[in-house]
């Protein structure tokens, strides 16, 4: 049962919308409504201050990391933490509680990494970080550290099922990232701490 109950589950925490829970509880609009119009901290940054943003961000982290600890409880199979932790992604970008018009992963896609090997999870955030402070684009970094992700897997964890939990939870992160690839491109991409235009409104990531 638990290779259907712990996914399941986790699917379901995933689906919870941190940003669009965070805006109801400040009286903010529904990031659904404004800007790039995506229910993530970026975008709850640019109209609902570094407070809600914060916790949009906790929020969306926490539902990655929950559910693949309380399967790390009751299992250490890996196929099962495997699908768990890709249940909780999926979630997030998918949730059946708002019509399946999730975010872009980041966060989420950075709990489950920590929750499943904190060596993983923080070879992820130090590639962000890193590209980050060189670029300034918060969409490029989260990109490398998806496209390095399935090394680092390789490396740090070895063993099939989260190899291929990762690659898929990579893909996923990759295409939801077209219009900022896009962007990047065209140079048109807004960088970290830069307002908010119209022509790169949608371009924002997580």
């Amino acid at each position: 049962m638990l290779y259907y109950l712990l996914p399941v589950g986790a699917y379901l925490i995933g689906s919870i919308s941190s940003a669009i829970v965070i805006a109801r509880i400040m009286g903010l609009r529904d990031p659904r409504e404004v800007g790039s119009k995506n229910p993530g901290a970026t975008n709850i940054l640019r109209y609902g201050g570094k407070k809600a943003a914060i916790l949009t961000l906790v929020g969306d982290t926490l539902k990655g990391v929950i559910p693949v600890l309380i399967a790390r409880a009751l299992t250490d199979d890996a196929t099962v933490l495997a699908a768990t932790a890709l249940a909780a992604f999926v979630g997030h970008l998918y949730p059946v509680f708002f019509g399946f018009q999730g975010g872009k992963g980041v966060a989420t896609a950075l709990g489950v990494s920590l929750a499943l090997n904190g060596w993983f999870g923080l070879a992820l955030l130090a590639t962000w970080i890193v590209v980050a402070l060189v670029t300034r684009y918060s969409s490029l970094s989260a990109l490398v550290a998806a496209l390095s992700a399935p090394f680092y897997a390789w490396w740090l964890m070895q063993h099939s099922a989260y190899l291929t939990m990762v690659v898929a939870m990579s893909a996923l992160l990759i295409y939801r990232h077209q219009a900022n690839i896009r962007n990047l491109l065209a140079g048109k991409e807004s960088r970290i701490g830069q307002k908010s235009t119209a022509a790169n409104a949608n371009s924002q990531s997580n």
